[in-house]
Formats: C-alpha cells, sequence, structure tokens
C-alpha cells in the first residue's frame, strides 16, 4: 500500500515558488455525467488527473459511453449507440458521487437502476432528497436488491415540478438540475445548493442548450428542453485545493503563489486565512501568500456556501494545532469528519473532540514530532501531511488513496516549493522511526 514519506522541519520548513492548481473534481464529476444527456461528444478542458476521475470514466465505459483517455487535462466524452442504464455495486460502491448518473440517464432514456452508493465513511449522506425531487418530476421510484430503481412516467419524460429540499444537498441539487433539463414544463428547485461547482455544472449545461436562471442562489428555475447538444467546457479552478495548499503555507510560513486560481470562489477561507495573519495579494487567476510567524487561532461553524466548507475544516484545524492560542471548530455537516484528531495528537497536538465540536489549543511547532499516522479520508490526508511537514523527523501517512481521490501529485507540487515528501510502499513504522 502506497504512503507518503514526510521530512519535517520541526517548524524551520518554509514554502517559496508556485504551484499550479488544477481544476475542481467536485465540478468535474457532475459534469462528466452530465454528458449522458446528449448523444453529441462534450469536450472538457482542466480535468484533474484524480482517483475519482478515473473512477467516473469507468463507471461512463460500463455504460456503453465512448471515454478518451485524459491527456493534458483534456477528456472528449460521447454517449452514443447502445447505453446501459444500469449502474452496478462494483463501481458506485467505491465513490458516492456515482449517484450522479441517476438524473441523466432517467431523464435521457426513461430508466435508471443505480446501486446505493458508497465512499468515504465521514458520515451519512442519504439520497433521499434525490429521490423525492425525481417523484416531484413523476418518476416511480423503487429500491431492490439494493438498487434504486427509477422509471419516468407514462410516455417516458419527466415532468416539470416545484421541489424544495428540506436540506441542502450538492448532489441532490446536481441530479435534480440535469434531470431537469429534458423534462417536459419548468421546473423550479428551491433550498438549492449554491456551491460553485453546481454553477459550474449549470453554465455548461446551458452551453449544451438547457435553459436555467437563479445560478448562484438557491432557488433555479429550469425551462425543459427536448434535447441537449455536444459542447466545450472548461471546469472551473478547484477552491479545495487551493485552500489547502494556503493552509500549508500558512503553517509552515513562506511565500508561494498560486495560479490558474479563482479567488471570488473561496468564500470564507480566504477572510480566515486573513485572520490567521496569512497575507495574501489577489489577482483573477493568482493568489500570492506569505507568512511570517506563529499563525492565529480561529474559531468556525462548517456551513454550506457561501461559509465555512466542511472540505477545508481538517486542513485548518492543522493550522489551528501549531496556532498561538485556542481554538474551537464546529462541524454541522458531517457527523464522523473529526478521525484526523487521533492521528494529529499522534503527531504532538492537543485537540479534544466534545460531540461535534472540537477544542485546539495550539502548540509550537517545535514540540510536534513525526510518527506514523493513518489518512481516514480525503481532507484528513491533506491535513496530516500539512502538520507532517511542520513536525520535527519522519512522518509516514498510510492509506493515501484517499488524497489520490481529490489531489493530483500533491506531493509534487509541494515538494517542488520546497518541502521533503516522497511516495513509499510498504514501510512500517520501525523501519523509519
Amino acid at each position: 500500500m502506497e504512503q507518503l514519506k514526510i521530512i519535517g522541519g520541526g517548524g524551520t520548513t518554509r514554502l517559496n515558488g508556485s504551484i499550479r492548481i488544477g481544476g475542481a473534481k467536485n465540478a468535474a464529476l457532475p459534469i462528466m455525467c452530465a454528458t449522458l444527456l446528449t448523444g453529441d461528444a462534450v469536450q472538457l478542458r482542466n480535468v484533474p488527473s484524480l482517483r475519482d476521475i478515473n473512477t467516473t470514466s469507468k463507471l461512463l465505459r460500463e455504460l456503453g459511453v465512448s471515454v478518451s483517455e485524459l491527456e493534458h487535462d483534456k477528456v472528449t466524452i460521447q454517449a452514443y449507440g447502445t447505453i446501459s442504464t444500469k449502474a452496478t455495486y462494483d463501481l458506485v460502491k467505491t465513490m458516492r458521487a456515482s449517484i450522479l448518473v441517476l438524473g441523466p440517464l432517467l431523464a435521457r432514456f426513461g430508466e435508471a437502476w443505480v446501486s446505493l452508493p458508497g465512499g468515504c465513511a465521514i458520515g451519512a449522506r442519504p439520497v433521499d432528497q434525490h429521490i423525492k425531487g425525481l417523484q416531484a418530476m413523476g418518476a416511480e421510484i423503487t429500491i431492490e436488491h439494493g438498487y434504486i430503481h427509477a422509471k419516468a412516467p407514462a410516455g417516458g419524460r419527466l415532468i416539470g415540478a416545484h421541489i424544495v429540499t428540506e436540506m441542502i444537498t450538492v448532489t441532490g441539487t446536481e441530479n435534480l438540475l440535469m434531470a431537469a433539463t429534458l423534462a417536459s414544463g419548468t421546473t423550479i428547485i428551491e433550498n438549492a445548493a449554491c456551491e460553485p461547482e453546481v454553477t459550474d455544472l449549470a453554465k455548461m449545461l446551458i452551453s449544451m442548450g438547457a435553459k436555467i436562471e437563479g445560478l448562484g442562489t438557491s432557488r433555479l428555475v429550469i425551462e425543459g428542453v427536448e434535447q441537449l447538444h455536444g459542447t466545450t467546457h472548461t471546469v472551473v479552478s478547484d477552491r479545495i485545493e487551493a485552500g489547502t495548499f494556503l493552509c500549508a503555507v500558512a503553517a509552515t510560513g513562506g511565500d508561494v503563489t498560486l495560479t490558474h486560481v479563482d479567488p471570488t470562489i473561496m468564500g470564507a477561507v480566504l477572510d480566515k486565512l486573513r485572520e490567521m495573519g496569512l497575507q495574501m495579494e489577489l489577482t483573477d487567476t493568482t493568489i500570492r501568500a506569505v507568512m511570517t510567524g506563529q499563525p492565529k487561532p480561529v474559531s468556525f461553524k462548517t456551513t454550506e456556501y457561501p461559509g465555512f466548507p466542511t472540505d477545508m475544516q481538517a486542513q485548518f484545524m492543522a493550522v489551528n494545532a501549531v496556532a498561538s492560542g485556542a481554538s474551537r471548530v464546529t462541524e454541522t455537516i458531517f457527523e464522523n469528519r473529526f478521525m484526523h484528531v487521533q492521528e494529529m495528537n499522534r503527531l504532538g497536538a492537543s485537540i479534544v473532540v466534545d460531540g461535534n465540536t472540537a477544542s485546539t489549543e495550539g502548540v509550537l511547532p517545535e514540540t510536534l514530532s513525526g510518527a506514523m499516522v493513518m489518512a481516514t479520508d480525503l481532507r484528513a490526508s491533506a491535513s496530516l501531511v500539512i502538520l507532517g511537514m511542520v513536525a520535527g523527523g519522519t512522518t509516514i501517512v498510510d492509506r493515501i488513496y484517499h488524497l489520490d481521490r481529490g489531489y493530483q501529485r500533491m506531493e509534487e507540487k509541494l515538494t517542488a516549493v520546497g518541502a521533503t515528501i516522497t511516495r513509499v510502499q510498504g514501510l512500517s513504522e520501525d523501519e523509519v522511526l
């Protein structure tokens, strides 16, 4: 099993240089699924080379879709000919986002069999809002043998509806948005997710001929059309990858410029980083980050966009672990998203969890020491890499297949700006510590 070996500086590591930010995984995945809505070719640009992207490509190919090999961040997808409407458990179990084929398959082909999804064990993310929304559009849905079986009403076409989701759900909004583009009549989605990745999907659908209003708001209005056509679309930059590297600079110190990034979609992350003491200069496509001295602690509560994202909680906790004081983090999105805390404490952090709140007492960076730690989910992996760069000695991060789901060559990008990180395999604690 692959691991990351990190030689930390005990508070002396400084990052300097530039890092190119890739396309957003959380935008690319629904956009790839949206290609099922047309038989024409769709070319996608700025697509990151990630484990989840590969899984989605494999899933689409299993359905009979033509998917080119990802090359120079570009991929061409065409769902023509004989397309299967069944997404099997073998692939869907590895990634929760696979549920995003449900809406497009049902909308275009009138029927879909999609396995109930799997993925990270960071908390329950039920698909009931997807199902209720599709039922409001006339779909007949049953759960059989672990599969969602959905059928369009007589005539094979969904019907526009007024949908009010009971909770804000990103994938639920995306699934219903895609389904509504080919429905008969007008669909209104209230309490829709406002994340930039949802907006990016909507922009891509509009370029395919969809009629959507309310982009970036909690009320989406979709006038269904009979068919969509091919397009070329550039995936929005990954705000979570950008935020992760900014946290790395805040924790270690240094001067790093992020390129190919959109600062306007970063939400509350930049404000909290400034509160930590990170100095930033922004342009339309770059963020220069400079950190001197020990970071200041920040407290926050995770909420839906444009609030503080749950996907940045662990990375900020890594910075708080070496901040000059105490902080409190309240997690409101996922109930199991503090699994990284015990691993951080192995490195010398001082964090106590009480229910959905984690209290951190910052320590001096030189008091942290390397250890063998285990990644428990995607963002936890990144947080351990950040803290490992600060800790003195060697840190081994195990189970980095989680990391590869959402970060393209993280160790190479960090090594290029001054970190000492190598990808290794099968090292034991006795061999390195």
